[in-house]
């Protein structure tokens, strides 16, 4: 079953890039505090997320902020050594916390798994963005196929 709005924020081991390399974090915690933007891209490098997707919550971040936004959050269905080189080359410092979903266990989790494996990619996250308050998911914008049309950060401000 699909996450949606009202339900609790799945809370299963994913991982961050830390000073030390790996770092295991709870989704329960990082994003079940506050009021957390998360956005889940199918791939990081990928041409639509590396292009638009992340790029579109960098260039809001302070909008983002502006409307009581703590944490914006980017989870994929990658290695944190992946996530945190995507991090490192668009530069995204402490703006947008990089979730490493490695095993797909928060896309299934949260019902928004997607089989990529025509395309080489194996079993991924669908692309979305969710506004999840205090662990609860008060909005949740899920791309209807490919491309960006729905979830990108300028939907979710105007939700805010």
């Amino acid at each position: 079953m699909t996450i949606a709005a009202g339900d609790r924020i799945p809370d299963v081991q994913v991982m961050t890039m830390g000073p030390e390399g790996p770092t295991p974090v709870r989704t329960g915690e990082v994003l079940g505090t506050g009021k957390v933007v998360l956005f889940a891209v199918p791939g990081a490098f990928t041409p639509t997320c590396s292009d638009y997707h992340l790029p579109s919550f960098l260039l809001r971040n302070e909008e983002l902020r502006a409307k009581g936004v703590d944490t914006i959050a980017c989870i994929s269905v990658n290695d944190p050594f992946v996530m945190g080189a995507w991090g490192q080359a668009h530069d995204v410092g402490d703006k947008v916390l990089m979730l490493a979903d490695g095993n797909g266990e928060f896309a299934k989790a949260a019902g928004l798994e997607m089989d990529g494996t025509g395309f080489g990619l194996g079993i991924r996250s669908q692309r979305y963005a969710a506004i999840v308050e205090d662990g609860v998911v008060s909005a949740i914008f899920v791309e209807p196929g490919p491309g960006l049309t729905v979830s990108a950060a300028d939907s979710v401000l105007a939700e805010l």
